[in-house]
């Protein structure tokens, strides 16, 4: 079980205790128990054979109990107090799009929608009620997905008791064996199904249809997507629904997964009480055959998708079997891996030395039951679509004729270890949510879990049997490129003529010769990088009272956050703020800072390029991550406590020494070209582009560059910007986790603390501006599906720690309206599927501040969205909510707090800046009482305050031609 210190929680769970509680037991106690199920009448005999591990050597992970039921039914349960407290529970059906007919494509997700809705034992909508009032989130703790092989429904249930176990089991149960499938319930789901189809990225989904279509030709898998289609969604009524529903959904294709923090024995119970009734309707149906990859299809396709850059993505496909699971079949695939991993490597090396392609990468992978196949991606240069694709294979033939080094081998190998190494240290703090979700994966795959020893024993022991090695790395190179068939798409953002046949030239090329040579690269270590000075002298430490955390300032003006957390196993977390952030950036013209993601930290330390930090780092837990708040830059890495002394060696580095590597600038400049292709292609395209710039009033630091903008960035100009930026402004280090607070000290004056005296004044940041209301909404167009269409409005608050309650509680009031959102834009007219509504408060300024309300509809429905989210925002400020409203509300956002509470990220988060303003230190104390003691007086204030109509800011994205419509409505 993880958790904080005791004395850092002591200090935070009280506030999140103030809560309503007289109201949650007055709620609760007027609503009526669901029915129970009936009782089974002798006792059910369980199977607590390991059915997970039939037929596989591996040992299985003592952590899981498993049960068998009579009827067929599986489940695998397991404690584990990570977060403490919650219990996550996944019912995961074997059936997906590939179980449909022709007449049923897109059945398997309509009933996950139907099955959410309402069952024999809840009425409509009252699931996701039940659920908010237990303290979970509808969309992150209480969800589903549905894939072509698997139905996936998930709950994480936080501050989990008995009794809610008890009756969310048994809404799951209802959910499972008899949803209410009736003309009427059809009638009121399809139009959230259908928007969530039209919702969907269009050119990305044209592009996977078309990739789906050529690499599985002859298979189910060609021609099943999930969503299915518009024909058959239109056509499904209440008693097709309900026959798609008995074949496949039946207790021997069930399997109910729980881990969480309650008795495993218990869990065991509820599950056979809520689901051992469970009857099957119906004969038991065969699976269909799902097919085999076909080389007499064709091998090549081309599409034209100016919402997309070009790319080629090629396919070698090997019919899907089932293996068993073995520890030799394992080691084998990790042999395969690292002949992946040791060809990806190389083609980023040419892509950072300047070949014609920005991305390319091999993969293995099996495919949904259908295919096992190895896959190459290519992102081109521009148009060089070709070339790269030649360049590609070239590298590609060079792997196939000539073993790799074992040096390059052992590079792949120490990156493969820390990551099994990793999951053993941090295992005491992974999460139940994620060992629910692997086990739902590996039923999908047909393979098993095991414990994190049991995994690093296995790759060792491969190691010692000296299974990696130049031949056998180049035998299995040789494997894996091998199929029974192979495939190859192109997609061009614009007509070519003649594509098809380049496409068949560059596959067939001769490219002898064009792989070049291998870089060799030269060995470095941490002595190689520049040189910090000697060790800082400690100035100043306080110690922040009942929490633990410690304040040290430097000689040289650095200071540090540190806070030893021993329940983060295994975990640290280190984090650089430096500068002023956007405040920094000048608002009266535009700059490369956009580039900076791409090309900041790959650009080297010193004389060390990025080739040379990853050797550096190569066995070990070190990265170096870059942003941009609006009161500073950062630096920041998840790092081990064996690491985290180098690591911040290294960030310190970065600033003192940045290095100045032409070739990422490049590479990040051709980036952003391709990348404009797909921003008018659909509505949500248009806003990631243009909505941040115009919520910030066009100012330029928040705008997206234009093409000539991007072009005209080259490494003089970046240098420029950015040389004086990494060298001014405070400093500010944080160092969380599973570190020792005097070490942890210590390493920060021997890196950043020996580093020169910085500037620390900075010029007085640039005001944030909100743009004025208009009469009208703002209207930008897309070029992609006439029927897609976004709507946003947006009102301005303020920003600031002075303020700090009045930011948690417009969370509540943001919550609140997104919650009202929902039941009217989606679930009473169906007009969107996942409208969403977000406060958004600076902390580094008293402005800038907005909140904002999104949803994607047709083009005929952004008046509507605009007249409801008017009508809700009046509401809110002219009367109180309701209690039970309120409560379903504010306990999901006091247990998503609890949760985080927990996490050295969270606080890390919440304390940044913390040194430069100490009102963000103390502020913490009251997070708990700001957010839970919340009242409806509060929200109706806020909303009177700042939901005015008359400073409210609107933007229609809809298809060009329907302007004038958007506007009219």
């Amino acid at each position: 079980m993880t958790s904080l210190s005791r004395a850092f929680r002591a200090s935070i769970l009280p506030f999140l205790l103030v809560s309503t509680s007289p109201l949650v037991a007055q709620q609760r106690a007027a609503r009526p128990r669901p029915a129970p199920v009936a009782t089974t009448p002798a006792p059910v005999v369980v199977d607590t054979t390991a059915w997970l591990y039939k037929g596989s050597d591996i040992a299985p992970d003592p952590a899981w109990s498993f049960g068998t039921l009579p009827n067929g039914l599986r489940f695998a349960v397991r404690r584990n107090g990570v977060p403490p407290g919650q219990v996550s529970v996944r019912v995961a059906m074997d059936v997906g799009s590939l179980h449909e007919t022709d007449a049923e494509r897109g059945y398997a997700h309509f009933i996950e929608h139907l099955s959410f809705r309402s069952s024999a034992y809840v009425p409509d909508g009252e699931a996701k009620r039940v659920w908010q009032r237990l303290g979970a989130t509808f969309g992150s703790d209480s969800n589903a997905q549905t894939t072509p092989t698997q139905t996936l429904y998930k709950l994480d249930l936080p501050s989990a008791t008995e009794a809610g176990i008890d009756e969310s089991l048994h809404i799951l149960s209802g959910m499972m064996a008899a949803p209410v499938m009736t003309d009427a319930s059809v009638d009121a789901e399809r139009p959230i199904v259908l928007a969530e189809r039209r919702e969907q990225p269009g050119p990305q989904v044209r592009f996977q249809d078309a990739l789906r279509e050529t690499f599985f030709a002859g298979q189910r898998l060609a021609e099943r997507s999930p969503i299915g289609t518009e024909k058959t969604l239109l056509a499904a009524n209440g008693t097709a629904m309900k026959a798609f529903h008995d074949r496949w959904y039946r207790p021997s294709r069930a399997v109910v997964i729980i881990s969480g923090d309650m008795d495993p024995a218990l869990l065991s119970r509820l599950v056979v009480k809520h689901f051992a009734g469970w009857k099957p309707i119906g004969p038991d149906p065969a699976d269909p055959d799902f097919g085999k990859p076909d080389p007499a299809k064709p091998a090549t396709a081309t599409i034209v998708e100016p919402g997309l850059p070009s790319v080629v993505a090629m396919a070698v496909l090997r019919p899907w079997r089932f293996n068993a699971d073995t520890i030799v079949f394992n080691q084998k695939r990790m042999v395969d891996t690292i002949a992946t991993r040791v060809v990806s490597r190389r083609l980023e090396t040419r892509a950072r030395s300047g070949a014609p392609f920005l991305q390319a990468s091999i993969s293995l992978d099996d495919q949904e039951r259908s295919a096992n196949g190895t896959f190459t991606t290519i992102v081109p240069v521009g148009n060089q679509w070709d070339a790269a694709l030649r360049e590609v294979r070239a590298v590609v033939a060079d792997a196939l004729a000539k073993p790799p080094t074992q040096g390059e081998i052992d590079r792949e190998l120490a990156d493969y270890d820390t990551i099994l190494r990793t999951v053993v240290e941090t295992s005491r703090v992974e999460a139940g949510g994620k060992q629910a979700d692997d086990m739902a994966e590996a039923l999908d795959i047909r393979e098993t879990v095991t414990a994190p020893t049991t995994s690093y024993a296995i790759f060792k022991d491969a190691r010692n049997k000296g299974m990696f090695t130049p031949d056998t790395v180049l035998a299995s190179t040789r494997r894996i490129f091998q199929g029974d068939a192979t495939r190859a798409i192109v997609n061009t953002p614009a007509p070519e003529t003649g594509v098809a046949a380049k496409l068949d030239a560059a596959l067939k090329a001769d490219v002898t010769g064009l792989a070049g040579k291998r870089r060799v690269q030269a060995a470095v270590d941490f002595s190689s990088l520049p040189s910090l000075g000697q060790p800082g002298a400690v100035t100043g430490r306080t110690t922040m009272a009942g929490i633990g955390l410690e304040r040290v300032t430097f000689a040289n003006g650095v200071r540090l956050l540190v806070f030893s957390n021993p329940s983060e196993t295994g975990r640290v977390y280190v984090r650089t703020r430096f500068g002023g952030g956007y405040g920094a950036l000048p608002a009266d013209r535009p700059t490369p800072a956009w580039a900076a993601d791409n090309a900041l930290v790959a650009s080297g330390v010193g004389k060390l390029d990025q080739g040379d930090l990853e050797a550096l780092s190569a066995g070990r837990r070190i990265g170096l991550d870059f942003g941009i708040d609006d009161d500073a830059f950062l630096l920041g890495a998840m790092t081990s406590p064996a690491d985290y002394k180098d690591q911040l060696k290294l960030m310190a580095a970065k600033l003192a020494y940045p290095g100045w590597d032409p070739a990422p600038i490049a590479r990040a400049r051709a980036g952003a070209l391709a990348a404009q292709a797909g921003f008018s292609a659909s509505p949500s395209g248009v806003l990631g582009r243009d909505l941040e710039g115009l919520l910030r009033d066009g100012d330029p630091r928040f705008t997206t560059p234009t093409p000539q903008q991007i072009g005209e960035l080259n490494p003089k100009n970046f240098r420029k910007l950015w040389q004086p930026l990494l060298a001014t402004g405070p400093v500010e280090v944080m160092v969380f986790g599973d570190v020792k607070t005097d070490e942890a000290i210590a390493a920060v004056a021997a890196t950043f603390g020996a580093m020169k005296p910085r500037d620390g004044n900075l010029p007085p940041a640039p005001a944030m501006r909100f743009p004025a209301h208009v009469a009208t909404p703002v209207i930008r167009t897309h070029d992609g599906a006439d029927t897609q269409a976004a709507a946003v409005i947006a009102w301005p608050t303020a920003g600031g720690v002075a303020e700090i309650r009045t930011s948690r509680q417009l969370d509540v009031l943001a919550q609140l309206f997104s919650d009202r959102l929902f039941e009217r834009l989606r679930q009473a007219s169906g007009a969107s599927y996942s409208p969403s509504v977000q406060s958004q408060w600076p902390m580094g300024s008293t402005n800038g501040g907005r909140l904002v309300a999104i949803g994607q509809v047709a083009p005929e429905n952004v008046g509507l969205f605009f007249r409801l989210s008017r009508e809700i925002a009046a509401d809110l400020a002219k009367n109180p909510v309701g209690a039970d409203e309120l409560e379903r509300t504010i306990k999901p956002m006091g247990q998503q707090l609890m949760r985080a509470s927990t996490s050295s990220q969270f606080w890390m988060q919440q304390m940044g800046g913390g040194t430069v303003d100490p009102r963000r230190l103390s502020a913490i104390g009251t997070l708990g009482s700001d957010l839970m003691g919340t009242t409806p007086g509060d929200i109706q204030a806020l909303a009177a305050r700042y939901l005015r109509p008359e400073t409210d800011w609107t933007l229609a994205v809809v298809p060009k031609g329907k302007e004038a419509a958007a506007v009219a409505k």
